[in-house]
């Protein structure tokens, strides 16, 4: 009995896991609307505001936080960059001690 619920558990933690492997956007390197691709300056302005962003995403489905139409690794780079600007950049809580 003991197996059977270990690899039913294994199973349903293999599941939640392949639910979080990352797709292929098919908008990378395409023109938004405006004619606009996404690079670093604008993920690096993206993450910087995602906070915000985030919230007003929840009211208005016209508002997201990421930019489908980026250049790919440079925007999600600028990206992150800008999310640890807000999050402190891991250093802060280091320097409190």
């Amino acid at each position: 009995m003991r197996i059977v619920s270990i690899v039913i558990l294994g199973m349903i933690l293999l599941l939640l896991l392949a639910g979080c492997v990352p797709a292929a956007n098919p908008f990378v390197g395409t023109p938004d609307s405006t004619g606009v691709i996404g690079g670093f300056w604008q993920g690096l302005w993206h993450g910087i505001i995602a906070p915000v962003t985030f919230i007003i995403s929840l009211f208005n489905s016209n508002v997201t936080m990421y930019d489908v139409h980026n250049n790919g690794g440079w925007y999600n780079f600028g990206f992150l960059l800008g999310v640890g600007v807000w999050a402190g950049g891991g250093g802060a809580a280091s320097r409190r001690r």
